[in-house]
């Protein structure tokens, strides 16, 4: 599948102004990435900053696109709400800047019953600027 063609709104379930990926990059059984243009007037950038909240509901819905994109393309079922059930081991190195576009990578560590664990780390550009595990529980 070319993702260039996949529409981020048909994937996940926000809306504007609180949808955090641009666009998604790759997605098979193990890894999913996705992009985000850093744009000043995003609702969780603060002096020209991500939030550390604005970089944790990226990989959020780094996640949600993940299951979007397997419900809608895969299953050629509905998108589900997904909620946040923890976040472990969250390092942040520094905060994205505007204009700084961040590559968000999951990678799926564990999947039982409605629960997923993974794995994600966010870049700008080669460089490493957070990390964190994330439970997902998906709505029924």
């Amino acid at each position: 599948m070319n993702f260039k063609e996949v529409s981020i709104p048909e994937l996940l379930p926000q809306r504007p102004p609180f949808v955090m990926v641009d666009a998604l990059l790759r997605c098979d059984d193990e890894v999913t990435v996705t992009s985000l243009l850093v744009r000043d007037d995003n609702i969780f950038c603060d002096n020209g900053r991500l939030t550390e909240a604005g970089v944790i509901e990226n990989i959020a819905q780094t996640c949600a696109a993940r299951m979007g994109y397997i419900s809608k393309y895969i299953c050629n079922g509905t998108v589900k709400l997904g909620f946040i059930g923890a976040i472990r081991n969250m390092e942040l190195l520094r905060m994205p800047q505007a204009g700084e576009t961040i590559t968000t990578r999951i990678s799926t560590v564990e999947e039982i019953f409605q629960m997923t664990l993974v794995s994600a780390e966010v870049c700008a550009g080669e460089e490493l600027i957070a990390s964190a595990e994330m439970k997902i529980a998906i709505g029924s």
